[in-house]
C-alpha cells in the first residue's frame, strides 16, 4: 500500500506541503531508520509546475520558484519550496497556493527525481472593498476599486474614495514591481485631497500628480519621489486671523524627496524589541514652483523587553525646515507639535507659534517619550482578547519654534532647549490588529507656555504613530 510522509519543518500558514511516495511500500523493520535515510537523501528537483495560471505571464514567475532547484536533500525542497510559495503570495496576484511534492514520473525519471507542483488561484480581474481606517486622532470611510495584475505581470491599478471627519481625498494609482525583486518597484499616482485643520482655522485642497520608486539597500528601504502639487488654501471660520488670511491663495509645489527607512521591529504598533530608524529629506523650488524649501526630519525609536513580560520604549523625533530665497516658508509646509499621539496632555497641534488662537506650525522642533508598558493587572484573556490590551506610563517632551537662520546652528539649539513642553502620566493602550492602535491616558501637561492649550487629565487618541 502506498506511503504518505508529511514533513513540516517549518511552520506554514495554508496547506501543509505533502511528499507522496507512491512505490515506496511499507518495510517490516522499524519505520524511523528509514524516513532518516528518505530525508538526508541526495535528490533532484527535475520540473516544477504551476498549475491554475490564467492571464499571468510565465516570466514574472520564473523568477520566484527558482530557488526550488537549488535544493538538495528532501527538507531543503520543502523549505525552499515554502519560501517560493511566500514569494508568490506576496505578488498579490494569487487568492490561494498550494503545494504538492511527489517523486518524478516519466522516461526521464530519476530515481532520486521530484517534482514540485504549485496549484494556484488567480484573483479576480477586479476587486472592490470597504472598510473604516483610523488616522491620527481621526477616522474615515474607505471605498476601494482595484485591478490586480491588470497586463499578468503583478501590476495592480487602486482607485480609492476616503471620507473622514477632517479629511476628504480621492486618487487613482499604477504600481509595478521589478520582477523577480519585489521590493524593487515604481508607482504613480493621481490624487485630490481637501483637508480641515481647526487648530489653524485653515482649509486645504490639493491637487498633485506623484511618482516614486523603491528599493533596498544593504538593511535599509529607499524610495525616490517627485511630487507636483497645486495647492489652494483657505480660512475655516470667519473668526481666522490675519496671518491665516495672508496664507490664503493659490501655490504650486514641485520637490524632489527621499527617504530611508531601517525597522527591526517585531511589531509597528506595540513592539516588544526592535528599533526603528527613519530618515526623510524634501527639496522644493528647484523643479518649479513657488516653493522654496529644504526639509529634514527624522524618527528614531528603540524597543528592550524587560522583567515580567514588560516593555521599555523610547522615541525621539526631530525636523528643520529652511526657507530657500526670500520668500518665507508656508503654513502648509511648517511642523505641527502636540496632541494625544505627540506630546500628550495637549490639544491637537496647538503648541508652539499662533495669532489669534490659530497655531501656525514651526520651522524646528523636537520631541521625545519614554514609555513603559506592561500587561493588563492579573493577566486578564492572557493567550487571547487580553493580549490585546496594554497598561502604559509615559514622559513626553519637546519643542516648537520659527528660527533665526543669521544667528547660526548654536542659537537654534538654544532656542529649542527654551521653554520646553513636557507631560507624563498612565494610561490603557488597545492594539487593533497590526495596523493602528487606541489609547486612554490620564495626562498631566507640564511646561505650559503662554498660548498653549492643554487637556488636562483624561485624553484619548487614536492612530498609527505615536510618539
Amino acid at each position: 500500500c502506498p506511503s504518505v510522509y508529511s514533513l513540516d519543518p517549518l511552520p506554514m500558514q495554508g496547506p501543509e506541503l505533502g511528499v507522496q511516495a507512491d512505490d515506496i511500500e511499507a518495510p517490516d523493520i522499524e519505520q524511523e531508520p528509514k524516513q532518516e535515510v528518505l530525508e538526508n537523501k541526495d535528490v533532484v528537483v527535475q520540473r516544477v509546475h504551476i498549475d491554475g495560471l490564467g492571464r499571468t505571464k510565465d516570466d514574472v514567475l520564473t523568477y520566484e520558484i527558482a530557488g526550488v532547484f537549488r535544493a538538495k536533500n528532501l527538507i531543503d525542497v520543502m523549505r525552499k519550496s515554502h519560501e517560493a510559495r511566500q514569494k508568490l503570495l506576496r505578488l498579490g496576484i494569487f487568492r490561494k497556493v498550494e503545494v504538492v511534492i511527489d517523486t518524478s514520473r516519466g522516461e526521464d525519471a530519476l530515481p532520486n527525481g521530484l517534482d514540485v507542483t504549485f496549484e494556484v488561484t488567480e484573483l479576480r480581474r477586479m476587486t472592490g472593498s470597504y472598510n473604516t481606517m483610523v488616522g491620527n486622532n481621526e477616522g474615515s470611510m474607505v471605498l476601494g476599486l482595484k485591478l490586480p495584475n491588470v497586463f499578468g505581470r503583478a501590476e495592480k491599478m487602486t482607485f480609492q474614495f476616503s471620507y473622514g471627519t477632517k479629511e476628504t481625498s480621492y486618487g487613482l494609482s499604477f504600481f509595478k514591481p521589478q520582477p523577480g525583486h519585489f521590493e524593487r518597484n515604481i508607482s504613480l499616482n493621481v490624487y485630490k485631497v481637501t483637508g480641515q485643520f481647526p487648530w489653524s482655522s485653515l482649509r486645504e485642497t490639493d491637487r498633485g500628480i506623484s511618482t516614486e520608486l523603491s528599493f533596498p539597500v544593504w538593511k535599509t528601504s529607499q524610495t525616490l519621489k517627485w511630487e507636483g502639487v497645486w495647492r489652494e488654501l483657505g480660512c475655516l471660520a470667519r473668526t481666522a486671523s490675519f496671518a491665516v488670511r495672508e496664507e490664503s491663495g493659490h501655490s504650486l509645489k514641485s520637490s524632489l524627496s527621499h527617504s530611508m527607512v531601517i525597522d527591526t521591529r517585531n511589531s509597528s504598533i506595540l513592539p516588544r524589541k526592535g528599533g526603528l530608524l527613519k530618515i526623510h529629506q524634501e527639496l522644493a523650488g528647484y523643479t518649479g514652483g513657488d516653493a522654496s524649501f529644504l526639509k529634514e526630519d527624522f524618527e528614531i525609536q528603540l524597543n528592550k523587553t524587560l522583567f515580567w513580560d514588560s516593555v521599555l520604549s523610547a522615541s525621539l523625533w526631530g525636523g528643520l525646515l529652511l526657507p530657500i530665497g526670500d520668500k518665507p516658508t508656508s503654513i502648509a509646509d511648517r511642523f505641527y507639535l502636540g496632541g494625544p499621539t505627540s506630546i500628550r496632555g495637549f490639544s491637537m497641534y496647538s503648541m508652539g507659534p499662533q495669532s489669534e488662537g490659530d497655531y501656525l506650525g514651526g520651522e524646528g522642533y523636537w520631541a521625545g517619550g519614554l514609555h513603559l508598558y506592561t500587561p493588563l493587572p492579573f493577566r486578564p484573556g492572557r493567550g487571547g482578547f487580553g493580549d490585546l490590551f496594554r497598561t502604559h506610563f509615559f514622559l513626553n517632551a519637546g519643542n516648537l519654534c520659527n528660527l533665526n537662520y543669521g544667528e547660526g546652528p548654536k542659537a537654534h539649539l538654544k532656542k529649542l532647549a527654551e521653554c520646553i513642553r513636557w507631560s507624563y502620566g498612565l494610561g490603557i493602550v488597545l492594539r487593533l490588529g497590526n495596523i493602528a492602535r487606541l489609547e486612554l491616558n490620564y495626562c498631566i501637561p507640564m511646561g505650559v507656555q503662554s498660548g498653549d492649550r492643554i487637556c488636562d487629565g483624561v485624553q484619548f487618541g487614536a492612530g498609527i504613530r505615536f510618539l
